[in-house]
Parts: structure tokens; sequence; C-alpha cells
């Protein structure tokens, strides 16, 4: 069942008659051209893991609950910032509170870390009321995609910092292609993407209510999966492990098409929210970068040793964007940003 959004019509009307109040003060005179601010950008990062950049070392706040969001120290939001910089372009980094394992609700509700390591507050309470600027990704936790991983892999059914179980325990992972295709699996999966479409839209909202002057900018998801899935029938570079694992070949292009879908969903919800939001299209620029593309992959394969080492063991890059990966977010970000900012 779809969320139903909680933000009030009368909060929304306020928040526009805000928003209008500072454009009308803020409106350039008649053939005036639009230029970046010369003063620092006061600007919010928000989101998951993506925007943490999971796996990429070393990482922030390692002395505090904090440490367990595995925010890396250069995630996309610094490299980004420091490109922009370099630009001519200062960002007045308010806050960034992207977290791993957050979902589209902990915009407004509280986290709860794992391993009963305490809770952080909602990531809109990083808002303020002259934060001008705000960037994140968030919708693919929400979704499920652990869980959907999971569902087509024994081996990530196994034990591991991965959270989520399958779907269905009792579906074998080597018919998971043809279970979200039809039945009780395409049927789960329908009802998360409503879920997901909701709670964007309830996310952008509050944006626009806390922070009425910032422009809003709904960062999409990489491409994990290449068009010619025969390419992840080959080891990476130095690698012993296929880049997806276990995962039968038939469900890699299911898996894509899922993710085109919630890339997708996360571009509808920025076009329709009221006073629109910029979308960061990832998906379509990272096409020869996928997991599956060897030396020149920006995502890490599942199973893959990130950078990160929990109580001496490697933790697995688990789809998520190396080094590499990162620095192309960046650079889509800081671009998208720039376009905003010139506007």
């Amino acid at each position: 069942m779809r969320k139903t959004t909680t933000t009030p019509r009368a909060r929304r009307l306020a928040a526009a008659t805000i928003a209008l109040g500072s454009c009308l003060a803020l409106a350039l005179p008649a053939g005036g051209a639009a230029a970046a601010p010369s003063d620092p950008v006061p600007t919010v990062f928000f989101g998951d893991s993506y925007t943490a950049n999971f796996g990429i070392a070393p990482v922030n706040n390692q002395d505090s609950e904090r440490g367990w969001c595995f925010r890396a120290t250069d995630n996309y939001p610094a490299v980004a910032t420091r490109s922009l910089a370099d630009r001519g372009i200062k960002l007045d980094i308010q806050s960034d509170v992207s977290c791993g394992g957050a979902l589209v609700h902990h915009f407004w509700q509280q986290q709860e870390l794992p391993f009963g390591a305490g809770t952080l507050p909602p990531q809109q309470d990083a808002l303020k009321q002259d934060t001008q600027l705000t960037v994140g990704s968030l919708g693919g936790n929400t979704l499920g995609f652990n869980r959907i991983l999971k569902q087509c892999s024994n081996e990530l059914r196994n034990p591991s910092l991965l959270p989520g179980d399958p779907v269905d325990k009792d579906e074998p992972a080597a018919k998971c292609g043809k279970f979200f295709e039809s039945g009780d699996g395409k049927q789960w999966l329908d009802g998360q993407f409503e879920q997901v479409a909701g709670d964007l839209e309830e996310l952008l909202d509050r944006i626009g209510y806390f922070a009425p002057d910032a422009k809003r900018a709904l960062v999409g998801y990489p491409r994990l999966v290449p068009a010619d899935t025969t390419k992840c029938q080959t080891a990476a570079p130095g690698q012993t492990r296929l880049p997806f694992a276990d995962i039968p070949q038939d469900a890699l292009p299911v898996l894509d098409q899922i993710e085109k879908r919630l890339n997708d969903t996360m571009k509808k919800a920025a076009a329709d929210v009221e006073g629109g939001a910029d979308f960061v299209d990832l998906y379509a620029h990272t096409g020869k970068n996928t997991a599956c593309d060897g030396a020149n992959r920006g995502i890490g394969g599942l199973l893959e040793d990130s950078q990160l080492d929990f109580g001496g063991t490697k933790i697995p890059w688990y789809g998520h964007p190396n080094a590499k990966g990162r620095d192309i977010q960046a650079k889509q970000v800081a671009a998208k940003i720039e376009e905003v900012l010139n506007r």
C-alpha cells in the first residue's frame, strides 16, 4: 500500500508563500543574467550508503556512533565540494548527514544503528531556514535492494554485515529472475516502488517546508549491471570471484530493470514535486563503469574486498561505488550543482 503523505496542505502553502517572497526579493532586473553566488552557499547533504560512499576508507566519526554510518571522509559530497571550489563556487557545508542503511523515512524519523550502537536523529534536523542547497540519495534501502540481492544469491543469504532477509527464503535463489517478474515477487516489488514514490514525495515536501529557499537535487544510483551481462561471467583483474558472485546470469537483466525503475521513480518524484527539484541521472552516465567492466569498473563486486576493515576482516563492497565510481558521482553532482546555482 502506498504511504499517504502526512504533510498538511496548510504547511505546504506556508512554505510556498515564504519561498515566493524569497524569490521576489532575489529577482534579477529584466535582462539580467544569473550567476553563481559569490558568497558560500549554505548546503546540506543527506542520504544513504551511496552518498556516504560505504567501502571507501578512512571513515568519519570512528569514535562515535556515527562511525556506524561508514561515511567516507572523501565521499562524493566532499570531492564535489572541492571540485566546485576550484571553479570558484564555494559551498558552506552546514552538515553531511548521509548514513549507511538509511531508508527514505529516516529523513523525518530517527535511524537505529546496527548492533545496538544507538540512534541518529532525523536527517531533516540538519536543515536550517537559511539552507540554500540540499543534495543526496535515498530510496534504495526503502525499495529493499539488499533483500532483492539476497533473494538471488545463496552466498549473500549467509550471515554477514549485509542487512535484511530474502524476500521469500523458501523460493530458491536460482529462480529469482522469474520470481520478481510474476506472482508474489512482482506484487511485492510493485508495493515497494509505491512506497518509495510516496516517501520521496514526503522527503522533498519536507525540504521545501524546513528550508524554503533551498534548491533540491535528488541524486540517482549508478548503474550496477551492464547491458551485456556476459561480461559478468569474468572476474575483474586481480579478483577470483565473479562481480555478482553466484547470482544467476539470467537474473542480472532483471536486477538492471529494477534499478532502472528505481532511478525513473526518483526522477519522476523530482519532476512532480511542487516547486520542482533537480535529478542527477547517474545511471545514464555509468553504463561503461558497472561492476562487470573490469579495470574500468566503478562498482565494487558483491564479495570483492572493499577498503574497510572490521575486526581484522575486510568488508565486501556489496555493489557500492569504489574510488573510480565515487569520482564519477562527484563529477556529475558537481556539474548539476553548478548548473543549478548558475540559473
